[in-house]
């Protein structure tokens, strides 16, 4: 534990200094045992949490608040979790073939957007000062997607959601939101077959 984070007794996770910004204490609190009750099945239907809601959650900051890292580690356990068990009642409802058709529909698709030219993965902002990720990076991180998807080489769905790229201006760089958007896509494929 560094200097800069505490652990509270009664809290599940170290809180970062009371000048300093971490995680919405409450909202954490509330998603995880919203999360707690939708595995335990008794959850309300309007409350259920997936494991897309888990990849997409965010909290407001908050001084004092938790320490991000270890709440981020505890949410991908959670994504992992959930997914491993859609897939499970997917299997079980309708067949392990209906699970391989949706496996196989995302892959087609990602792959798709991979095998395009490197430079022209993704579209560039609209706008002309618009921050965007260096193009350079987001291919690199493409590549071995690639690799990963068709020769099997190894990688960790951590290595994407922790993936960081150097900041572009404009035209110069990919559009943010939909590398993004893509990134979250590969992240559900790879917790869903992992």
């Amino acid at each position: 534990m560094s200097q800069s984070e505490t652990r509270q007794p009664g809290l599940p996770f170290s809180t970062v200094e009371p000048t300093e910004y971490g995680y919405s204490i409450e909202q954490v609190d509330e998603f995880l045992a919203r999360a707690r009750a939708t595995f335990n099945g008794t959850g309300s239907d309007d409350e259920i949490v997936t494991s897309h809601l888990v990849r997409r959650v965010s909290f407001d900051p908050e001084k004092g608040g938790y320490e991000a890292r270890p709440v981020d580690a505890a949410l991908d356990r959670l994504e992992d979790v959930f997914a491993k068990r859609e897939r499970e009642a997917l299997i079980e409802a309708e067949g392990e073939e209906a699970w391989l058709q949706q496996v196989g529909r995302l892959s087609t698709i990602l792959r798709g957007r991979l095998h395009r030219e490197p430079g022209e993965r993704f579209r560039r902002p609209s706008r002309r000062n618009a921050p965007s990720y260096n193009v350079e990076d987001v291919d690199g991180l493409c590549d071995k997607l690639l690799e990963y998807f068709e020769r099997d080489v190894p990688m960790s769905v951590d290595t994407i959601r922790r993936a960081t790229f150097r900041q572009a201006r404009g035209q110069e760089g990919y559009e943010e939101s939909q590398v993004d958007a893509f990134l979250d896509r590969v992240v559900e494929l790879m917790a869903s077959i992992d």
